[in-house]
């Protein structure tokens, strides 16, 4: 995830010697919005509210809020609106294990909280260039996503299969020496 970020953000030195810095011409920045869910323990219901409210008052600093927007969802939804209205460019959206709250707690709430949450990535759509959600849950299997029919699941499809991680090629080319260590 920091690696897309980085590049969202068009930083070129970090991807310096690396076959991006000649793929890439441009370098153009995107606004990024990274949430991560892994850094809390969702045992009440407050403490997934406070995570998402503590993001969104990040954002909103960066990017202004309405008084109009009242709940998670709807601040989400500004907060996107105002990314790509400002920089006049489609926003960039990274969610660390999105799936945690929910498989931690399996509570109804969570779930009704993060449904409304992410259905702004519906109704953002023509805002977002890019969105990336990791977890252990597959799609199809979690009602939260269930309005969203805009999202792609590439787990499973082999063109993508060394997009995050380390492909064994590459651990054999470049720790054969630690491997037999």
């Amino acid at each position: 995830m920091s690696t897309l970020e980085a590049y969202a953000q068009g930083k070129k030195e970090l991807f310096k010697g690396l076959a991006l810095e000649k793929l890439e011409k441009d370098w153009t920045v995107y606004p990024v919005l990274h949430l991560d869910l892994n850094t809390q323990k969702y045992d009440t219901p407050e403490s997934l509210t406070s995570i998402l409210n503590d993001n969104l008052c990040i954002w909103e600093s960066q990017y202004g809020a309405r008084e109009s927007e009242t709940s998670l969802s709807l601040r989400f939804q500004g907060i996107i609106r105002r990314a790509c209205e400002q920089t006049g460019r489609r926003v960039v959206i990274l969610i660390d294990e999105y799936d945690k709250p929910m498989l931690q707690a399996l509570q109804n709430e969570y779930r009704s909280t993060l449904k409304a949450f992410y259905g702004a990535l519906k109704s953002m759509d023509g805002c977002i260039r890019f969105a990336l959600l990791t977890g252990v849950t597959k799609f199809g299997k979690v009602s939260v996503f269930s309005d969203l029919n805009n999202l792609r699941d590439i787990s499973m499809i082999d063109q993508y299969a060394e997009i995050c991680g380390i492909s064994e090629k590459e651990i054999y080319t470049y720790f054969e020496e630690d491997i037999h260590e």
